[in-house]
Parts: structure tokens; sequence; C-alpha cells
């Protein structure tokens, strides 16, 4: 990077030019960034403690609550930190590393979603034989592959950044670095670069959401032939995840699926993805999820009595 880039920091101007604006923002950010470690850490703990919630939909859970965590504090901190900041820079291998850990935990977000949509498919689609399809070793083999596929795409991904010149003072309008930013910061022909990076994001949003349509298609038509409470269930299991995804795809779809240009609206609908799926995943999923108050209500009482001992 050093031979063909004499950029050693890059700028960025957040969501406002006016300081007083940019620490209520930053209130706001560290408000909910306290509130998504506090709560999907607290799914973590339950699920890990718990000698209830063993089903394999509890053992996704717990890996995506901690991938949200990650995934959120990849973009949030800096931006807190940088509103008692005058100058808010970043340096271009922070940069490029900022890029690579976005797109890991994003991907892998994308990823165990997708495995999630497989097991209520499974579960609801074919009940008997769910033991023994979704068993202990099944399950974390698709973890891991849910792994491997965003560590796959984030590769990909910052490959092609890290291959563009960058020259000259550089001003990124955003509150963190990501790939169609840093398009417009390269001295260079970007447009085959850009179409690759589409087509890399692209191809795992299409094939995600496909899979993720054809499993609810199913579930939907066998529903058919269920019970109206057996139906009830099923229905409010598969609404949490549809719910979760839509809040992920779609703005991520906005983001990554359009040509390589900056829009005014991209650091609003990136909150979407970075930090308001994080926050209202545990309310989605767990808060409203009897089995899983009540062991958390069992969590805190071991605590309570542990702390007094």
């Amino acid at each position: 990077m050093a031979a063909k880039n004499n950029v050693t920091e890059i700028i960025l101007l957040g969501f406002s030019p006016n300081q007083d604006v940019q620490k209520t923002i930053s209130v706001v950010f560290l408000l909910m960034y306290t509130a998504i470690v506090l709560g999907n850490g607290l799914i973590v703990a339950t699920i890990m403690a718990s000698k209830v919630l063993t089903s394999p939909m509890y053992f996704f859970l717990s890996y995506l609550s901690f991938v949200e965590i990650c995934y959120c504090s990849v973009t949030a901190p800096k931006l807190i930190l940088d509103s008692f900041i005058e100058r808010k820079s970043i340096s271009l291998k922070g940069c490029i590393t900022q890029i690579f850990f976005l797109h890991f935990f994003g991907g892998t977000e994308i990823f165990l979603l997708t495995v999630m949509a497989y097991d209520r498919y499974v579960a609801i689609c074919k009940p008997l034989h769910y033991t023994v399809i979704m068993n202990r070793r099944v399950c974390g083999l698709l973890v891991g592959a849910a792994w491997g596929g965003g560590l796959l795409h984030s590769v990909g991904q910052t490959f092609l950044i890290f291959q563009l010149p960058f020259c000259g003072l550089k001003v990124l309008d955003h509150y963190f670095c990501d790939v169609h930013p840093m398009l417009t910061l390269a001295c260079s022909d970007t447009f085959l670069i850009g179409v690759l990076i589409i087509l890399n994001g692209g191809s795992i949003s299409v094939i995600s959401f496909m899979v993720l349509l054809a499993s609810y298609v199913v579930i939907l038509c066998s529903l058919r032939t269920r019970t109206s409470e057996g139906r009830r269930k099923a229905l409010s299991t598969c609404a949490s995840h549809i719910a979760v995804v839509g809040l992920f795809f779609i703005p991520c779809s906005f983001v990554y699926m359009r040509p390589c240009v900056t829009l005014s609206a991209d650091k609003i609908v990136a909150v979407f993805y970075t930090v308001l799926t994080p926050l209202l995943n545990p309310f989605i999923y767990s808060f409203r999820n009897a089995e899983v108050k009540n062991a958390m209500r069992r969590l805190m009482r071991r605590t309570v009595i542990w702390g007094e001992k």
C-alpha cells in the first residue's frame, strides 16, 4: 500500500459538521450501543447457562447475538469517541481493517440468518426427524460454515479495496469506512472494482434471500394442513425471524446492490443495519419468548445468590 499511496489518514465527516449536533448523536449512539451489548450479552449468557434452552434455535440465536455485539462494535465506538475530537480521522490501515471486520461480521450475520431459516423449515416441515437432522454436529458445522462464508466475503471485499491507489488529502462523507465511499477516494478508474464489489456482496444477498424466500414459501404451504394452534405457534416463531431479516436485508440491499455511488441517505440507512437491527434483536427474538424470560429470571436469581455468598 505504501508504494502506491501517499495517504496516511482519512478524515471522517460523521453525521454533521456541527459539533453540538455530533455530540448529541454520539450520546444517542452510546445509549444504543450500551443497550446492544447488555441485551445481546444477556441472551448469550442466558442460553449458555440454561439447561432448558438447548434446542438448535437457541444455539443459533446465541451466536447471532454474539455476532450482533461484534458487528456494532466495529463502527459505534469510533463514532462515540470522535465526538470528543475536533479532527475526526482514521489511518488508512485502520480504515481497511474496519472494512474487513464490518463485512466479516455482516456476512456472517447474513449466513446465520439463512441457517436459522433452514432450522425453522426443518422444525416445522419435518418435526419427527428434527432432532436427527439438526443434531449437535450438524448445528456446529452450519455455524462454522456461516463464519467461513463471512470470512471469504470479507477477504474478497477488502482485497478489492486494498488494490486501489489513494493519493492526496482524503475526506470521507460517512461515519465509518466502507467499500462504496472508499471508491470515491481512489485516484484511478474504479469501474471494474465496483462491479466486482457489487457481484461479491450482491451474490451473497441474492442467494441468501432466495434460500430464505424458498424456505418460508414451503413453510407457509405446509401450515395449511396444521391445526389453528399449530399455525399460530409456527407463524409466531417465523414472524420474529422475518422481522430481523427485513430490518437487516432491506437496508443492506439498498446500499450494496446498486451502482457504486454514494448518496446522502447512506449514513441514515447504515444506522438500520449497523445499530438498529442489533438493538432490536433481543426484543424481537427473546424478550417476548416465555422460555427465554423464565431462563433469564433463573439466571438472575442464581447471580444474586452467588453475589450474597
